[in-house]
């Protein structure tokens, strides 16, 4: 028997591919932007799945702290 219900890293890469198609239809300046955070969505979903239940929410969180990580980055420079 299948599992009949995706993991939350599972949906939360379903999300990333999601952004990732949806980066395309941005305008042209705008896609890699798009494309960026599709990314940052995917680098942290096996860490979150282990404590959030929601793929969107995982996914989010990610971006999140790929966001801070890039503040802190700046104020060292």
């Amino acid at each position: 028997m299948g599992r009949s219900i995706p993991s939350v890293r599972m949906g939360s890469k379903e999300v990333s591919e999601r952004w990732r198609k949806a980066s395309r239809a941005l305008k042209k300046e705008d896609q890699d932007h798009g494309l960026w955070l599709a990314e940052m969505a995917k680098k942290h979903s096996s860490e979150a799945f282990y404590a959030l239940d929601d793929p969107l929410e995982a996914a989010v969180f990610s971006v999140l702290v790929e966001i801070v990580k890039e503040l802190e980055g700046g104020r060292k420079e």
